[in-house]
Parts: C-alpha cells; sequence; structure tokens
C-alpha cells in the first residue's frame, strides 16, 4: 500500500504512542514519518537489544524508541501508558502492535525450517520456493505441519508456487536438518511415536494467539477466540485507542491473517494523520478521532 498522502497540517503536540514495536509498528512510524507528521511517536519496545531496523526509527527527529520497556497498563481515562519499570507516557492516540505468541512451545530444530504465521510470510516462503525448485530441478515435495487458518493459507501458498504438500495435524517432536546448500536444513519431521515424514521442506503453520493481555485489562472488548476487536478502520472499543498486527482481530480472525502489516499501517496511518489535523484545528478534537473518515479497508475479506 502505497504511504499517507503528505499533510503539513498535525499539531506538534499531538503524542501517539506506540505499545510494541514489531513488523506492524515500525511500518506504522514509516508511514508516519512519510507522510509528514510533526507530533511525537513514542515505541514502547519489550526488546533490550537494539536491532538495526529499530535503531534506523531511533534516528527519526519525532520518535523516541523505549528499549526493553514494554506497556504493562494503559489509564483509558486519562490517556497514559505505563511501562514495566515504572515510566509514565501520556497519549493522545495510543496504536496497540503487542503482536502474537505461538500456543505451544517452539519444536525442536524449527529454526531450521520455513514457518508461516501471517500473510506477510507468504512472500518469503515463494522466494524460498524457488530457491528449492532451481536446486532440484523438479517440482518440491514439502511437509506441511499445523491446523487452522494459517496451515490452509500456507498450502495455497505451496500450491501456488508448484510445491507439493504433504500436510500434518500431528505435532512432530523434532525437525530433522537435511544436507540442502540453499540456506533450508529441514527436510523431514519426526513423531513422538518413533515415525517421520521426509521431503525436500518443511513448513511449520502451527496456532498462534494475540498478545491482548495488555488491552484486556484496560477494559477494550477482546475477541472469544483472542485479539483486540477492531472496526475497519483500526479502531478498538475506546476512543483513541486502535490495533494494528497481529494484537487485532477482526471478525474473529487474527489479522495477521487477513491484511499485510504494511497495508494495515498505511490505512491506521492515514487515520491517525486525520485524527492529528483535526487536532490542529480544534482542541476538542484531541479527545476524538475524526470519526467521519471513512474506511480505507473495504474489506478484510478480500485480503484474505
Amino acid at each position: 500500500m502505497s504511504a499517507p498522502a503528505p499533510t503539513t497540517s498535525t499539531s506538534a503536540a499531538t503524542r501517539i504512542v506506540i505499545a510494541g514495536a514489531g513488523p506492524a509498528a515500525r511500518a506504522l512510524v514509516r508511514q508516519l514519518d512519510q507522510g509528514r507528521f510533526d507530533g511525537s511517536i513514542t515505541v514502547l519496545s519489550n526488546r533490550d537489544d537494539a536491532p538495526e531496523e529499530l535503531l534506523e526509527l531511533a534516528l527519526l527527529p519525532q520518535v523516541s524508541v523505549r528499549f526493553g520497556q514494554p506497556a504493562s497498563h494503559i489509564d483509558a481515562d486519562n490517556r497514559t501508558v505505563a511501562t514495566a519499570d515504572g515510566m509514565e507516557f501520556a497519549y493522545d492516540q495510543l496504536v496497540i502492535a503487542t503482536g502474537s505468541a505461538p500456543v505451544a512451545a517452539p519444536v525442536e530444530g524449527a529454526a531450521q525450517c520455513l514457518s508461516y504465521s501471517t500473510i506477510d510470510d507468504a512472500t518469503r516462503i515463494a522466494e524460498r520456493v524457488q530457491e528449492v525448485t532451481r536446486e532440484l530441478g523438479r517440482r518440491p515435495l514439502g511437509i506441511l505441519v499445523g491446523t487452522g487458518a494459517a496451515a490452509g493459507q500456507a498450502e495455497a501458498v505451496l500450491r501456488a508456487k508448484g510445491v507439493r504438500p504433504v500436510r500434518t495435524t500431528a505435532r512432530p517432536a523434532a525437525v530433522v536438518p537435511g544436507t540442502s546448500t540453499f540456506g533450508l536444513a529441514a527436510s523431514a519431521v519426526v513423531f513422538e511415536d518413533g515415525s517421520s515424514m521426509s521431503g525436500d521442506l518443511v513448513v511449520l503453520a502451527e496456532d498462534r494467539v494475540s498478545c491482548d493481555g495488555l488491552a484486556a485489562s484496560a477494559g477494550l472488548r477482546t475477541a472469544a477466540t483472542g485479539g483486540i476487536v477492531i472496526s475497519q478502520d483500526f479502531r478498538t472499543s475506546v476512543p483513541g485507542i486502535w490495533a494494528i498486527g497481529d494484537a487485532a482481530a477482526f471478525d474473529g480472525v487474527r489479522l495477521g491473517l487477513l491484511v499485510a502489516a504494511a497495508s494495515a499501517a498505511g490505512a491506521c496511518a492515514t487515520q491517525l494523520l486525520t485524527a492529528a489535523s483535526a487536532a490542529a484545528h480544534s482542541p476538542e478534537a484531541s479527545r476524538e478521532t475524526a470519526a467521519a473518515v471513512p474506511s480505507l479497508v473495504p474489506s478484510f475479506q478480500a485480503a484474505a
């Protein structure tokens, strides 16, 4: 999705706090920067390290990245966010992008194979499949592990790229290293009973759950299956609070399975820029979020 239309009408007093520092959060910061947002952006990261992609954002003049300071409490009435170490940050608009987590512990050797958890993984898997196909000189055989929507999407991606997928719903005990020269060292899985399945590549598409505890504790509406309930314009049930990425759910489905992180970030950024522009013209608008702005995502279902 293209960047939001540039605007110069935002107020320097507008404060945006982003809880989370994953792909969706980073994409949102980039979109706001491209949209010439001139307020302040505070990113609350649960990572103690400083990866390159976050350091690049921290160099932007309006951005403050708080490493190792994850959000721990939201006071929606006073519009403040507290971190695990006791720091408190005031906001005009809050975006929750805390992502998701695996339901089960990682399979032994999982780092040696491909994984599918969101739509964004499709491109990476497609690129690797091309490498495998070139090396083998034939149509690859893929072992796909998983159930549910993620596994269904992963199977569709593999079939579209010429892979013959063999799907198992039984969780393996380990992924077996192979001898490939193209970077994917996994070609088989072994189960608890000692049985195994072999192929040319292994894809794990296991269940994940949205990290929505922060939102639930603040009284935001959450889905029965997990995830912060949002409308098509990424608003939550509480004014001034938005959610993007895998922390959110639309119609009961984890958002990462419906919309690419960059697309969600672009649409949400446009809403935030509009709200900031409205606040610049009216102090009263800083407590609202431009409710008249039309949805920028016509249909999540079309993206699935």
